[in-house]
């Protein structure tokens, strides 16, 4: 089955069309336009395209990019949710769609850090069928809109100048959980024309899926010890009987020594967990262009998008925090490190119950108008404006259950380190021993617009290629949180408990069994006593607007020496950012301004070395602007007397890049490739928290010298003394370097029908100091076999562990992931030329989510484990 030219295509032949091209479907196809779009950039590019009209390559583009090299991703629930690229975190990725910087949050779960408020981009509010193209930018050109330092992944809709005539797809398919044991459907359609000589053209797609999510396992909420913890030691040691020699060095509290147990770190909240959510996506895209005559293409473009999650989350748990000095180790097991308790029985333990209903929803929304006009033969004018809208809300309502009665619990971890045997000495289903009480009745709304308009003139002269151009952006981001107040909390949860909700609760959870345990009754939680009067957390919320200006210049050429070409992209782009961050003081504004201009010079050379070997380099400065709720000036803690204040910094300035990638590809067969990239990031200005002497700023005056907390006679007057500021400052620098290595393959030189074989695979290494979310090495694999009328293939990723955080808590120096490696199969049988059956099968490992707490620094200690299940889709698709 020929797919490509004989000859691989050099970047004129590429440009001008010169090679025939015979366009294949499936994956195979798309991992060809893939490459040929890679060999003709100039500057550091990957691309994921689509395999036919309406078919990405996997069901959430997520699941796609983390199979480019450089790329992992964080889950939410088994889905992918957020991408890091070359080891920095979501926030340093900038991401586009339709030409256009775009807003994207959902909630989440605590552990997967709630509602996104930030910079970084959720790739799980839209549905994959939505989407033709992907380009992942790892080097910027001046033409490029900043803010990336990681990159610029650019999302591309489908468009019916993309193929004129009529077209219509849609799918079908039904998924079906191993955990859940539910069936979920998932749609999709999209019908293309061009009508009066192709001139004009209409397209539109919609897809619906419906998906029930199990998350099942263990969790701990880190690990503590008495003296770690703060909260006092243990009650009485005296008769503790100890197995195993602790290793803590000097265990002391208060300034005196105690019993060395007191430093043994011990699971914080032991507790089996479950979460469910039954989530809802619906997504749909409209495109009319118009192209009167070869000079002018008009082009309006339309995204809507609505993603609902209803969560249910219940867990029991054990209290080791605060009241250390209430409970009894009676007998405890140390580790062969002796630093952390292996098993242990205590008395005068308490337990909580927690349930929670977290319903949230995402609203997106996008239009786009973008124009295209040839002035002249060799000038051309682009135009587009632009508008976005992202507006998250998530309401949670959280019930605790605490026992009054003290009692007897233990655990073992001695036959699993990530699931432990629970012993409980109690009834822990009577529900006359609990109360009920408000946990948490509280609601996020995460607002996210962003309006843009761009003009670029392109002037194509013989030898070189000039554009020009300017920018403009506005963006803000409206956070606001609210709360329930008045809850009538309840002495006794008798009446508003039931039975554990599923009665396989923990089948299939390779740490053994779960017991189940009674949970709130939401419905009659709803019924007798709750009122839903929303009242605003005046002081947690707050909103950041931003103005950017941006101007460049950028010359392309292709230059032939040694009948070797070289490409050349070279351009300078100046951007000027003007902020305004607003936050409150009890109920009343504070606002602050902020300004800062960037010069961001850009070089990218590919050097046509032979007809089969590309050689790149790229030299450039990025920047990627601080997190938005690092600008809240809003709800500062002072202290008046010894001079200090906690608060966010609406002065901080960006993250500041300067970037090195060098590159050779070789195109040593048809439809292969062996690449290898080593990338540098040196970056400046890196933000980190530390306190900083300075005075306080004037728009916080007047609201001091209200403050009834403000005494004149005994305070620090801050208009004339310097506070500590603990805040996020530009302090640190982070150098990152690391390589990325590639292989992709068609083994057509095999003997039939081994000559329908192929793979691909990467590995990225990543170096770099304390950089949250990074892993040192990751790695893609993906082995296919396809013919016309049927193929296979099966693809696994893999990324090493990593840290989250590196502030940590409750005496643990920090948090981190255990990488996970994850398998998936596709395979298709075209049942003629117009239908096609199809089967996914996603996880099909069912690898278990592991999070981890590192103690002092240098130990491994479970804080989550566990699993969503495996995902099967069954399908069929039509196409004309």
């Amino acid at each position: 089955m020929p797919v490509l030219a004989a000859e691989p295509a050099t970047a004129e032949d590429a440009a001008s069309g010169d090679v025939e091209i015979i366009h294949v479907k499936g994956f195979r196809g798309s991992l060809n336009k893939a490459m040929f779009e890679k060999r003709a950039s100039t500057n550091v590019k990957d691309s994921i395209m689509s395999e036919d009209i309406g078919k990405f390559p996997d069901l959430n583009i997520a699941e796609s990019l983390q199979r480019v090299p450089g790329v992992a991703i964080s889950r939410e629930g088994g889905e992918g949710r957020q991408i890091t690229l070359r080891g920095l975190s979501p926030s340093f990725t900038r991401s586009t769609l339709n030409g256009m910087e775009v807003p994207s949050s959902t909630d989440g779960t605590d552990s997967g850090g709630g509602v996104n408020n930030g910079r970084g981009f959720d790739f799980n509010v839209f549905a994959s069928e939505l989407f033709n193209r992907v380009d992942i930018n790892k080097s910027p050109t001046a033409s490029m809109e900043e803010g990336g330092i990681a990159g610029t992944v650019d999302l591309y809709s489908a468009k019916p100048f993309d193929s004129m005539g009529f077209h219509l797809a849609a799918s079908g398919q039904l998924g079906y959980n191993d955990l859940s044991e539910e069936k979920d459907p998932r749609v999709s359609a999209m019908i293309s024309n061009t009508f009066m000589d192709d001139t004009v053209g209409v397209l539109l797609s919609a897809a619906y899926s419906e998906r029930t999510v199990r998350q099942e396992g263990f969790g701990t909420v880190r690990w503590t010890n008495p003296v770690a913890d703060g909260g006092g030691i243990y009650a009485d040691t005296s008769n503790t009987v100890v197995n195993g020699t602790p290793n803590v060095g000097n265990c002391e509290h208060d300034g005196e020594a105690v019993d060395p147990v007191n430093c043994l770190w011990t699971p914080r909240l032991p507790r089996p967990d479950f979460f469910g959510n039954d989530q809802d996506r619906f997504g749909f895209t409209g495109a009319l262009q118009y192209a009167p005559s070869d000079d002018v293409k008009i082009t309006f473009d339309t995204l809507y998008s609505k993603l609902e999650n209803s969560r249910t989350m219940y867990n029991m748990f054990e209290m080791f925090r605060s009241t250390f000095d209430e409970i009894t180790p009676v007998e405890l097991t140390v580790a062969d490190n002796g630093r952390q308790v292996l098993a242990g029985t205590f008395d005068g333990v308490k337990n909580r119950i927690e349930s929670r209903n977290q319903e949230s929803k995402t609203d997106f929304s996008q239009y786009v108008l973008s124009g295209e006009f040839a002035l002249t033969d060799t000038l051309t004018l682009n135009g587009l404006l632009g508008t976005a809208e992202s507006d998250a809300r998530s309401e949670q309502y959280r019930y605790n259950m605490t026992n009054q009665t003290a009692h007897r619990f233990g655990f073992d971890f001695s036959k699993d380190k990530n699931a432990p045997e629970l012993i409980y000495d109690y009834d822990y289903n009577d529900a006359s021993s609990y109360d009920l009480k408000d946990g948490r009745l509280r609601a996020t709304d995460v607002l996210r617009e962003n309006d843009t308009a761009k003009l670029d003139l392109d002037y194509a002269g013989d030898e070189v290629n000039l554009k020009v151009g300017i920018a403009y952006n506005d963006r803000s981001v409206d956070y606001k949180e609210e709360q329930i107040n008045g809850f009538p909390d309840q002495a006794s949860a008798v009446g508003f408990t039931r039975e554990f909700p599923y009665s396989d609760f923990g089948t299939g959870f390779d740490g053994g069994s779960l017991p189940k345990f009674i949970v709130a009754d939401f419905a009659a939680i709803n019924d007798q006593l709750l009122e839903k009067d929303w009242t605003q957390r005046t002081a947690q919320s707050w909103k950041v607007s931003e103005e950017t200006y941006a101007g460049y210049i950028e010359l392309n050429g292709v230059f032939t020496f040694a009948d070797m070409d070289l490409r050349t992209n070279f351009g300078m782009r100046v951007v000027r950012t003007e902020t305004e961050s607003t936050g409150y003081l009890g109920d009343e504004k504070v606002s602050i301004d902020g300004d800062y201009t960037n010069f961001l010079p850009a070089l990218n050379l590919a050097l046509d070395l032979t007809d089969d070997i590309v050689i790149r380099s790229a030299l450039s400065t990025t920047m990627t602007r601080p997190s938005l709720s690092s600008l809240n000036p809003g709800n500062p803690r002072f202290d008046y007397i010894n001079g200090s204040v906690n608060v966010g910094n609406p002065e901080l300035e960006p993250f500041v890049s300067n970037n090195f990638d060098f590159g050779v590809e070789w195109y040593f067969d048809e439809e292969s490739m062996i690449a290898a990239t080593f990338f540098y990031k040196d970056i400046q200005d890196y933000i980190t928290s530390d306190s900083v002497d300075k005075l306080v700023d004037e728009a916080y005056l007047p609201f001091i010298y209200e403050d009834p907390n403000y005494d004149p006679q005994i305070s620090l007057d801050p208009a004339e003394v310097p506070y500590t500021h603990n805040t996020p400052v530009n302090l640190d620098e982070q150098d990152i370097n690391g390589y990325e290595l590639v292989y992709q393959q068609h083994f057509s030189f095999l003997p039939a029908p081994f000559d329908n074989l192929g793979a691909l695979a990467n590995y990225t290494k990543v170096s770099s100091g304390k950089i949250e979310g990074l892993s040192e090495d990751s790695y893609n694999a993906t082995v296919y076999y396809e013919t016309d009328d049927y193929g296979i293939r099966v693809s696994m990723n893999k990324r090493d562990d990593y840290i989250t955080d590196y502030t940590g808590s409750n005496g643990n120096a920090e948090h981190g992931t255990t990488g996970p490696t994850h398998v998936d199969l596709s395979a298709f049988y075209n049942f003629n030329e117009n239908l096609t059956f199809t089967f996914e099968g996603i996880n099909l490992t069912d690898e278990h989510e592991r999070l981890f707490t590192t103690g002092e620094g240098d130990l491994n200690l479970v804080r989550e484990y566990n699993h969503t299940g495996r995902q099967y889709f069954l399908g069929v698709r039509y196409v004309m």
